[in-house]
């Protein structure tokens, strides 16, 4: 990939033409040939390209387990692409390696944002992450264990959703209540139950919290009342979003937490569920996870303008509302999200849509962020294991970011 973008770039210097190639490299979204991210890029790509002769765009596309380690290699040799979607920014924004969002975008562009994502996207407050696709959290039960179990609806309250969880065990329920706190990505569960619980990663001005009272009293909780009473899957640890996912699927997980894509995969499969908002500590949580995954735009190339006019097409109402209809997502900017909000064909998301407003997302404009998932992906289920210390795991976690973070602060 490498020696064939610097062949390109080195073709056109030698013929001294004018035209300007956009490197773009993206996440794969499509669980199948048919369905893959390339097809969505290279159309777009080539309607650009042909309102905006002189540019071209050379795009790749690699799946999630690989894109951000291309980037990564790519940046490290030198060869940064123009344009990167992937799961984190704030690492090369605190290396200077990015362009601004007011730097890039036109004016109506760069205001089209949900204003949540926006501010997440910043970097002492300035934009670095352009939020691409979004997702927020909500619970999905599925209504034919609900009634096997005498249940006539979803629970409010993490009281209820304990006792609803011990009546589907006593009715044979393979899995009560599905918590995923396996490497794939815990912190999205992790988040969903500190948010319950009055808790989050940060405060508001930004400073870490991760071992706060409130998270420790919400994991001690889920310790003692859910994992201890065996009314969850036996060892969180070790379980994946995915795999509960599937679980939940083949009619094995009665409760879990699940973003808009989990909608497709139970009506593929049969399965009659609802969707309801995520139980709290005394009544239904204010407030869920809200998940972006970024674009970003490098300097080292100097394609400023053409990166730009690129962004600003990219962003369209018509391209964002279509690459989220694609894969049940959510779009990032206000006119799209309004005219999905508008569009009964897309009423199955607008659960998600109402919770995109307050959604708490991740501290990913710390560079520390990156170190501190890490170890969290490793760590997390020990503090609800049978024997575990939630205040010691949540305090392990406090500390490394707090060091991590303080190292990178400019001095």
């Amino acid at each position: 990939m490498l020696a064939s973008t610097l062949s390109a770039c080195g073709k056109s210097e030698a013929a001294g033409s004018d035209e300007v190639t956009v490197k773009l490299v993206a996440a794969e979204y499509g669980d199948r040939s048919g369905n893959s991210s390339k097809r969505y890029w290279d159309q777009l790509a080539g309607e650009f390209e042909f309102q905006h002769p002189g540019i071209s765009v050379d795009v790749d596309v690699y799946t999630w387990s690989e894109v951000d380690k291309k980037v990564a290699a790519m940046v490290k040799a030198g060869h940064a692409p123009d344009i990167a979607q992937i799961g984190s920014y704030a690492g090369y924004a605190a290396q200077n390696k990015l362009y601004r969002a007011d730097e890039l975008l036109s004016i109506p562009t760069q205001a089209s944002f949900v204003p949540a994502l926006a501010d997440a996207g910043k970097v002492r407050r300035s934009q670095y992450g352009l939020p691409f696709v979004a997702s927020t959290r909500v619970l999905f039960y599925n209504k034919d264990l609900l009634a096997k179990a005498g249940l006539s609806g979803p629970p409010k309250t993490w009281d209820e959703l304990a006792s609803d969880a011990r009546a589907l065990e006593q009715a044979g329920v393979k899995t009560p209540y599905a918590l995923p706190l396996g490497p794939e990505e815990p912190q999205a569960e992790t988040l969903n139950w500190m948010l319950s619980g009055g808790g989050a990663y940060h405060d508001d001005i930004g400073s870490y919290t991760i071992d706060s009272p409130d998270n420790i009293r919400t994991f001690t909780w889920l310790r003692d009342e859910m994992v201890g009473k065996g009314l969850t899957n036996r060892d969180p640890g070790s379980l994946n979003r995915q795999e509960a996912f599937s679980a939940f699927t083949r009619g094995d997980v009665a409760m879990l937490n699940g973003h808009p894509t989990l909608m497709q995969l139970a009506q593929e499969n049969g399965i009659d569920f609802g969707m309801a908002p995520l139980p709290g500590r005394t009544g239904p949580s204010e407030a869920t996870t809200g998940v972006a995954d970024w674009m970003m735009a490098f300097r080292q190339n100097g394609h400023r303008e053409e990166v730009g006019k690129f962004l600003d097409f990219a962003y369209s109402k018509k391209n964002v509302l279509k690459f989220a209809d694609q894969y049940d997502l959510l779009p990032v900017t206000v006119e799209a999200s309004e005219a999905m909000r508008a569009d009964r064909n897309n009423k199955a998301v607008w659960k998600f849509l109402d919770e995109l407003p307050t959604a708490r997302s991740y501290p990913v404009g710390k560079k520390s962020w990156g170190g501190v998932v890490t170890r969290l992906k490793s760590e997390i289920g020990d503090a609800v294991r049978k024997d575990g210390d939630p205040a010691s795991v949540l305090g392990s976690l406090q500390r490394e970011a707090e060091t991590t973070e303080n190292a990178a602060a400019p001095r």
